[in-house]
């Protein structure tokens, strides 16, 4: 038996665990069957909290299939107010250690000592194409055109902790999403696979967001690709350095600084707390 929390950063939903309700037991393994939608629990992923050695807690996040993936934006905001209102951590600014470095987070504290937003500081993005990586003769893979069956897409790749692609459009069809999103993760280009994601810019202020996620496939939202794909339209002037982001699941906030660190605020929320009797 296994006590477990289920939270979802806008709409992206997540099954938590201590690490101590689990020694011994495969994590891969593991998030597959809580993830299940029909036979778990049901999430698009999995967080287990750690001690760390090098910040004040440790993240260790698997994808819906399995795979464990570096960094989760949503996830990573869900985790710090989880660990914040467990007793785990008591500030309300701290370091926790990823895949992907450690990342400060920042939160509001209601008057209840609940925790009402949490601001992440996400890091640099990582341009560099044989970083991210991308099988190009081009330093940078910034409005480039792949080939994805029959269609010439153009994309754009950035390292945002992990792989992502921006395809910037017109007007977000979802059946674009199901149908080009799982072909542009797992292209030949891509030897890591890549998360995709769908970005139309209404204005220099505000976009709309729709992704593919590596491993789990179409969410709510993606903390990671929304930052991703601000700071896509920003490095091709698309929008400013502040920007409101609607996602299917909800809006989340970007900016980018003058050392063009991005920084990602939004809430988090709890399901429900439960025990899951695993076989």
């Amino acid at each position: 038996m296994i006590n477990f929390s289920k939270m979802h950063g806008a709409g992206n939903d997540f099954i938590i665990i201590k690490a101590e309700e689990i020694k011994g037991v495969d994590y891969s393994m593991l998030a597959r069957k809580v993830c299940d939608r029909h036979f778990g629990i049901g999430a698009d992923g999995m967080m287990v909290v750690e001690d760390s050695q090098r910040s004040d807690i440790k993240m260790i996040y698997y994808n819906s299939d399995g795979s464990q993936g570096e960094m989760c934006g949503n996830g990573i905001r869900c985790f710090s107010k989880f660990v914040y209102e467990k007793g785990i951590v008591k500030r309300d600014v701290f370091l926790v250690e990823t895949l992907a470095g450690i990342k400060e987070v920042k939160l509001t504290i209601g008057d209840d000592d609940l925790v009402e937003k949490i601001l992440v500081d996400m890091g640099k993005p990582i341009l560099k194409a044989e970083s991210i990586p991308v099988i190009t003769q081009k330093e940078i893979f910034i409005n480039e055109i792949i080939k994805v069956g029959d269609s010439k897409i153009i994309a754009s790749s950035i390292l945002m902790g992990v792989p992502h692609t921006i395809i910037f459009v017109n007007e977000i069809k979802e059946n674009d999403v199901y149908k080009l999103g799982p072909q542009i993760e797992k292209h030949d280009i891509y030897p890591k696979n890549t998360n995709v994601n769908f970005v139309n810019v209404i204005n220099n202020r505000f976009i709309e967001v729709d992704t593919w996620e590596r491993g789990a496939g179409k969410t709510l939202a993606c903390g990671t690709g929304v930052c991703a794909s601000v700071y896509a339209a920003y490095h091709l002037k698309y929008v400013g350095k502040s920007v409101d982001v609607h996602v299917p699941g909800g809006r989340l906030n970007i900016y980018i600084d003058d050392d063009n660190r991005v920084f990602m605020e939004g809430t988090a929320k709890f399901i429900c707390d439960g025990k899951y009797y695993s076989s």
